[in-house]
């Protein structure tokens, strides 16, 4: 059905009107065999609190962006190569239900969707896709994802001294390759993880000790893929932005 949909004018125009809603600063989407499967508002689950975005579903990328007018006009366009997706569940917590994760080498994070049938029919939809992509050009899955970040309201005391406490003074920050909120004096090193920069981005001390050990396996922590937020609200809304692509996020 894909193939079929792939150069039909129904689908160039539509892959047409996406690419307007986000105007000149969005990306063009328009490419040979390039097919929207679907679109809809996820919850993303953001460093200070869930934020709707609009998500919209090709073939072979995951496109996302801000909701400014709603079916009308989205800013900040985030593009994903959906062969280097996985996507894992998570289970119902509080008020957020529904939700997912997607995990890649540069990003990672979790979304939820209105319904558990939206849930379903949205994970199906990408692991086709991806499936589909990786049959296609006879690569593997990803084994190296980005860690999950941990919400700037999950974390009250630094999450490795376990003794700093955040304030507007004492800000939070965020170890790229573990995912935790630690404080300043936590993370004052940086690494070149490639996946995720070009230049050495901030780690905590315990992270930065295995990789320069060269025990990266054991840096990741369970938490990153099999993240089960807790629906708490913060009390302050402290935390960096340093190296963020998007300060809202």
């Amino acid at each position: 059905m894909v193939d079929r949909l792939a150069n039909s004018e129904a689908n160039t125009r539509r892959i047409s009107i996406v690419e307007n809603c986000f105007g000149a600063a969005g990306q063009p989407l328009t490419i040979p065999g390039r097919v929207l499967i679907g679109e809809g508002v996820l919850t993303k689950l953001c460093r200070k609190k869930p934020k709707a975005r609009q998500f919209f579903l090709f073939n072979d990328i995951l496109v996302y962006g801000n909701i400014v007018i709603q079916k009308k006009k989205y800013n900040k366009q985030h593009i994903i190569p959906l062969e280097n997706v996985t996507i894992d569940s998570i289970q119902d917590e509080g008020d957020l239900r529904n939700g997912w994760l997607i995990k890649t080498p540069t990003k990672s994070f979790a979304v939820y969707a209105a319904t558990a049938t939206e849930k379903s029919e949205w994970m199906n939809h990408i692991n086709k896709c991806v499936s589909d992509l990786l049959s296609k050009s006879g690569k593997t899955p990803s084994n190296e994802h980005a860690a999950v970040w941990v919400p700037d309201s999950e974390a009250t005391v630094c999450m490795r001294c376990q003794k700093a406490k955040f304030t507007p003074v004492n800000r939070r920050h965020h170890c790229r390759k573990c995912g935790f909120v630690v404080c300043g004096p936590c993370s004052e090193k940086r690494f070149l993880l490639p996946s995720q920069s070009s230049k050495p981005v901030r780690i905590c001390d315990f992270c930065y000790d295995l990789l320069s050990t060269g025990e990266m396996t054991a840096c990741q922590s369970a938490r990153s893929d099999s993240y089960s937020p807790s629906p708490k609200s913060s009390l302050n809304d402290v935390s960096d932005d340093d190296e963020d692509e998007d300060s809202s996020d």
